[in-house]
């Protein structure tokens, strides 16, 4: 973590149907998912307009090399926060969270 960033991987966008929907320096909202059933420490990624567009990803099978985890994320963060969208792969996205001002 460098100047308060933290990076982090969005997964699951596909399966919401999002992936066409994100670009590169788009800002999005991360909320913690406290109903979640399968994951306690799950972080939901949603568009400005609260359309919920991925996960966090909380699996050493989908965390990119280099970012935070939700589960690692989860501390840093209050119920509401934003990411910033750096890079798009072809099933996820690279996103950096500045928690200098949480």
């Amino acid at each position: 973590m460098e100047d308060g960033k933290i990076y982090i991987t969005i997964d699951h966008i596909e399966d919401f149907g999002g992936y066409d929907q994100i670009f590169v320096g788009d800002t999005l909202i991360l909320k913690k998912d406290r109903e979640n059933r399968y994951d306690d420490e799950a972080v939901a990624v949603f568009g400005s307009d609260m359309f919920k567009l991925g996960y966090v990803a909380n699996s050493v099978d989908t965390v990119a090399r280099g970012t935070y985890s939700a589960g690692r994320l989860y501390e840093h963060i209050g119920d509401k926060s934003e990411c910033t969208i750096m890079f798009k792969l072809q099933e996820q996205a690279i996103a950096y969270v500045d928690i200098s001002d949480q």
